[in-house]
């Protein structure tokens, strides 16, 4: 059963990034279904955030998606070159996202391969947030899909991840001044063979 939007506008956005661990993650691009288990986030949170694209209220075409309400998908690119997954929460205008930067495959692994070009090692298709948005089949096209349709969903199938099994850990790759460089808001599932890193 997919997700209610309900899930997606609380306010705590740290909160649902820890939550989406442990939930499948499924596209259906031109008719091929794939996905899997997600066991890596980052939370980004809003105005105040300065690892965020919404920092102080900032606005543009690329992070409009961001001020929707809840329950969509807002995608980026970074480099010039990785289509990156976010899912926006909240209330609208909050700004909230979370990068999805890992998921362990499960459905769908052969177009993956097929998409990402590794035939050799599964643990490499969706490790990374960029790896993730090509091996999913997502790019700049599916901004602003919502979480509820029939092109990306996510769906509760009664995996469950323990608190205990929750690690938490500085965001990745951030320039940026503290607390916020450190601030442990990056999450993901202990021992899970398909996070991006340690």
């Amino acid at each position: 059963m997919k997700l209610p939007l309900s899930f997606y506008r609380r306010p705590d956005v740290v909160l649902i990034a820890k939550e989406l661990l442990g939930k499948y993650i499924f596209s259906n691009i031109d008719g091929a279904l794939s996905g899997g288990i997600i066991v890596e986030t980052e939370a980004y949170k809003g105005p105040d955030d300065l690892g965020s694209h919404a920092y102080n209220n900032r606005r543009t075409a690329r992070n409009e998606m961001m001020y929707a309400a809840g329950g969509v998908v807002y995608m980026y690119i970074c480099y010039g070159i990785h289509d990156m997954l976010n899912i926006v929460t909240g209330e609208p205008e909050e700004s909230h996202a979370i990068l999805v930067r890992a998921i362990e495959p499960v459905e769908g692994i052969g177009i993956m391969r097929e998409r990402r070009k590794v035939f050799d090692d599964d643990k490499r298709l969706c490790k990374g947030p960029g790896a993730l948005g090509k091996a999913l089949g997502l790019g700049k096209q599916q901004n602003g899909a919502s979480l509820t349709g029939d092109e990306i969903w996510l769906e509760d199938r009664g995996f469950f991840v323990s608190r205990e099994s929750v690690v938490s850990a500085p965001r990745v790759g951030l320039n940026i001044s503290e607390p916020y460089k450190s601030i442990p808001w990056r999450f993901y599932i202990k021992g899970n063979k398909f996070i991006s890193r340690k």
